[in-house]
């Protein structure tokens, strides 16, 4: 069997937020063809229980503990260089660096698959029959929004990661054979923002796992009846989520509720912060914090909403609440990437105004087939075993030469 090495900036494991989700399901796809050594950070004590699983699916695993936030902060500026984006010290792990040296050492690996450009210092400047990267998306561009939206002096430190982590994601590409992104959309961004690899890009689709998001299954509704319950779900001390869902809760949720006072907003998901939580006072909104599983919340969501203005690639949560058919509000950014129709499998919205009226057109019953045709959309084209065959491309050429 030929041999992989496979390295991520978090266990990807438990697939219970985006970046894990989609490195699991590849991770899983690729291990009934390849050999693989996972290399990995872990910065969560729980993650220990989840190793002697991936111990059965691997040849072996490394998972390099690093400290918690605030000290993998102070490693990012210690590492701080001239022209490099601190994205790079913060992912820096002398241990996981010495293990990967030892797997590149050994000669034994037929290509390397790595997961974030995070991850691409590890391999960078080795000699392999094949290396592939996952941008997932164009992380320069998410910090470039962070800093069109603040004030100094964030603007100036945003602007300057955008800057250098831009050049770095061009440097990594250009190091590897091929490298793939989430979406066609994000696929072309980055061609434009780095048109001297783009011949060596491609994109893997997201993907949902049908079974698991499936309508069919019964769950008692965690909801007041009587009360339309719109759901927003994600790791709520991630920034675009936290603005998300502070806009939909001082902006649109006061206005619907002048329509039907009834009309409640659940802010759905783990590690809530203090701005999170202090919206749990305003009437109407409920803010849950981590949950045991997400899926009776979308299930008897009147309407899953999806109003972030600052997104990249593709939202995992617009996917898994289209698959269990609810009716999905999402903004042009939320739908980025999402191959669907607006109007047939979702609603697109943006601003104030236009997310009010969807709301109460759904809620008036005037889009009845809209979470049978969600749950359609994501059987013909999101399936993890549809998705994952251009993973099988990209990872062909030259091993099997």
């Amino acid at each position: 069997m030929r041999r992989l090495l496979f390295l991520a900036h978090r266990l990807p494991f438990p697939p219970d937020k985006g970046e894990r989700i989609r490195a699991w399901h590849m991770l899983e796809h690729l291990a009934r063809d390849w050999s693989i050594d996972l290399g990995c950070l872990s910065d969560d004590a729980a993650d220990a229980q989840h190793l002697p699983m991936l111990r059965e699916l691997c040849r072996s695993v490394h998972a390099q503990p690093v400290g918690p936030r605030i000290t993998l902060a102070a490693r990012a500026l210690l590492h701080a260089r001239p022209g490099q984006p601190l994205t790079l010290g913060w992912f820096h792990a002398p241990g996981l660096r010495a293990w990967v040296d030892a797997q590149l050492a050994s000669g034994a690996h037929d290509a390397a698959f790595v997961y974030s450009s995070a991850m691409a210092p590890y391999v960078m400047g080795a000699r392999l029959p094949l290396s592939v990267l996952d941008l997932v998306d164009v992380d320069s561009e998410k910090w470039r929004a962070y800093a069109a939206g603040a004030a100094p002096p964030r603007r100036q430190l945003w602007a300057r990661e955008a800057r250098t982590l831009l050049a770095f994601e061009r440097r990594a590409a250009a190091a590897f054979d091929h490298t793939i992104l989430v979406s066609q959309a994000e696929c072309a961004r980055f061609a434009a923002l780095a048109p001297e690899v783009a011949e060596r890009l491609s994109w893997v689709d997201n993907g949902v796992d049908l079974a698991r998001f499936d309508p069919a299954q019964v769950w008692l509704s965690p909801f007041t009846p009587g009360r339309p319950a719109l759901v927003f779900t994600g790791t709520m001390d991630y920034r675009p989520n936290i603005a998300a869902v502070t806009w939909f809760a001082e902006a649109v949720l006061p206005v619907l509720r002048g329509f039907n006072p009834a009309i409640e907003f659940h802010i759905v998901g783990t590690r809530p912060t203090p701005a999170v939580r202090v919206l749990a006072q305003r009437p109407g909104v409920h803010v849950t914090g981590r949950v045991a599983d997400t899926r009776p919340y979308m299930a008897h969501a009147a309407i899953a909403v999806a109003p972030l203005t600052i997104a990249r690639g593709i939202q995992n949560k617009v996917l898994e609440a289209m698959a269990m058919a609810r009716p999905v509000i999402a903004s042009p950014a939320a739908f980025e990437g999402v191959r669907a129709r607006d109007g047939r499998d979702l609603l697109v919205a943006e601003g104030v105004d236009a997310t009010v009226q969807a709301v109460l057109a759904v809620l008036r019953g005037e889009y009845p087939g809209l979470g049978a045709a969600a749950r359609a959309a994501m059987l013909r084209r999101y399936a993890w075993p549809t998705t994952l065959r251009r993973l099988d491309t990209a990872l062909r050429p030259r091993v099997l030469a």
